[in-house]
């Protein structure tokens, strides 16, 4: 081969090299963004879309699919409509491939045949006062990026539960225990965090699956015991539940925590970006690229999360409620948890409930749970 020739190929080579190498650095920051650009409000990879086939009589047909065959009650959202919907009607006539739920009210919009939609553990949209019929304080909490909205319940008891959403909802997915809080007379206070609509965005625009997010959680720990809080329980879910972790071992306000109530935890951000990795159809050989993406644009590494979830951190009570099926965070780990720390640790696990909907699928086993945990602690 001629020179000209032979540095042609070569260069025809190694260009055909860069540019596999940069698709591949592009499909894994695709990927990450599974995770770290979960929109507040939307569907998680993980959550299929369902069509709406007729509604009528308080009864709405879905496609059949695992999803819309779930025990309990969940949102049902779509673009531009919400609504909510109840158990699956086994007896209801229907089509071989559709399911019959009932259909409790439609909160947003309309639902027309055709419509797609998903299932969502966030039941309620609007505030405390227009979902609940609860009274409520639109607060300001200063916070390391800003100021943070939040909504607080007044309770008569100086025990204040501070709930924290997770991956894909914002501050309306905690209401489905307000009501039963308030009952209780903890006074709630309900975070928005950084990313939220209405709060400050991180410096980079991405979520940071709560190894950074948990200092909002601090901030709101501050204001809590800044007004009157003598004792704070963390209720989180999801990367919430991680922000809980956190700031339960890390806050200087740490002697202030007296319970954590974790519900479908994040133990292992890895386990979890790869999970909604693979939910986006990302191929096996490109998932150590999401993970490797991920590490390069957010700073993560394995130890800080491990850390956060070392048994030998936990110093209060911790309930556990987690479900087997989590398609997102492994049942696994959090069963480890509490195998680890047994005196500590209470694990109610929840079949055949979807990642952070352990409240939907069992809404009086979750609040007697709830009950049981907490009334120690008040």
């Amino acid at each position: 081969m001629r020179p000209a020739k032979a540095t042609a190929a070569a260069v025809t080579a190694v260009t055909a090299a860069l540019g596999t190498a940069a698709a591949a650095v592009a499909a894994g920051r695709f990927a990450s963004d599974a995770a770290l650009r979960a929109p507040a409000g939307r569907p998680l990879p993980s959550e299929p879309r369902l069509t709406v086939h007729a509604t009528g009589d308080g009864r709405i047909s879905l496609t059949r699919a695992l999803a819309s065959l779930r025990p309990g009650t969940y949102g049902l959202s779509g673009n531009g409509t919400h609504a909510v919907v109840g158990p699956v009607l086994e007896s209801a006539p229907h089509e071989a491939d559709t399911v019959v739920r009932r259909l409790e009210a439609v909160t947003r919009g309309t639902l027309e045949p055709g419509a797609k939609v998903w299932l969502t553990p966030q039941l309620h949209i609007g505030d405390p006062s227009t979902a609940l019929g609860i009274d409520h304080v639109d607060v300001s909490i200063p916070g390391e990026l800003g100021p943070l909205p939040a909504w607080f319940v007044p309770g008569m008891r100086d025990t204040w539960v501070i709930t924290v959403h997770g991956l894909g909802a914002t501050r309306e997915h905690p209401m489905v225990v307000m009501d039963f809080l308030r009952r209780l007379r903890l006074p709630v206070l309900d975070l928005a965090y950084r990313g939220d609509p209405g709060a400050p965005r991180s410096a980079d625009g991405l979520g940071h699956l709560g190894e950074t997010e948990w200092r909002d959680l601090d901030a709101a720990i501050r204001h809590a015991v800044r007004h009157g809080a003598r004792n704070v329980i963390l209720h989180g879910w999801s990367t919430g539940a991680t922000m809980c972790l956190h700031a339960a071992a890390h806050s200087a306000l740490r002697d202030h925590v007296r319970g954590l109530v974790l519900d479908s935890p994040v133990l292992n951000w890895e386990t979890t970006l790869r999970a909604l990795a693979v939910a986006r159809r990302t191929p096996g050989p490109l998932l150590p690229l999401a993970v490797r993406a991920a590490q390069g644009r957010t700073g993560l590494r394995g130890e800080r999360t491990r850390t956060a979830a070392d048994p030998a951190l936990l110093r209060v009570p911790t309930l556990v409620l987690h479900g087997p099926d989590d398609a997102v965070a492994p049942w696994a780990l959090s069963r480890r948890l509490a195998e680890q720390r047994p005196e500590l640790v209470t694990l109610r696990a929840v079949p055949g409930a979807p990642h952070a909907a352990m409240w939907n699928a069992d809404p009086a086993g979750y609040e007697e749970a709830l009950r049981r945990f907490l009334t120690p602690l008040m």
